[in-house]
């Protein structure tokens, strides 16, 4: 009920695309493990959950008026104490308000930042002969470049998902490379769980959950986007 509420929202708004922290609760729901976050209007607010979180930390603006939200400096990385956060918060404002001053301002994400692995793409997509379509690849800024990628379509079975990664050349470095190893496991069932996600939602017409960082035990979302019809 708690996913539905956020599509009907989204539908009453007369919006397509969702705001990153609806996106984020949608996959809370469907157990797909994403990096701790939370939404906040306030620099106070963020200090604390970066305490309790762990640095490094990144922020993020979260407007439905700002899509790229590192061309009006939206975005501040590797945060390591409660004055860069603090800093930051202030700055990421100060930016949004120069360079968008119309944009209506959701608040600020605040996101444990994930140590570095394997990125991996998972996405899916509606295709108007097959209907909703798994995706899964290398993942990062250069998805489209190596179009490292396999499809399938919903619902997945867990063979599928299997053979679907086994076509991309991301599933050898995950399994092991120069010798280094990645949960495969944690994969699997994060391209299992979105399956499920996207079967039991026809209304998502664009799905990408792109970075996925991919460690030696577990895998974590880092960026969500959800697009409805």
């Amino acid at each position: 009920m708690a996913v539905k509420k956020i599509f009907q929202k989204v539908k009453k708004e007369k919006r397509k695309n969702l705001l990153e922290f609806e996106a984020r609760e949608i996959l809370e729901q469907y157990k797909i493990p994403i990096a701790k976050w939370m939404l906040t209007k306030k620099a106070a607010d963020a200090i604390a959950f970066s305490k309790k979180a762990g640095y490094p930390v990144v922020l993020k603006i979260v407007s439905g008026d700002i899509i790229h939200k590192t061309d009006v400096g939206g975005v501040f990385l590797n945060l390591n104490s409660e004055k860069e956060v603090e800093q930051a918060f202030n700055q990421i404002l100060k930016n949004v308000k120069k360079r968008a001053p119309r944009a209506r301002i959701d608040g600020i994400l605040v996101q444990k930042m994930i140590p570095e692995g394997q990125q991996i793409i998972v996405g899916g997509k509606k295709d108007p002969q097959f209907g909703q379509v798994l995706m899964f690849g290398g993942g990062g800024v250069l998805v489209e470049l190596l179009e490292d990628v396999a499809f399938r379509v919903v619902p997945v079975s867990k063979k599928d998902a299997e053979e679907m990664m086994q076509e991309t050349k991301v599933y050898q470095v995950l399994k092991g490379f120069r010798g280094k190893r990645y949960d495969v496991n944690s994969v699997l069932n994060i391209l299992l769980k979105t399956s499920k996600l996207l079967e039991q939602n026809p209304e998502i017409a664009e799905l990408d959950l792109n970075p996925v960082i991919v460690l030696p035990k577990n895998a974590f979302v880092v960026d969500a986007r959800i697009v409805v019809d």
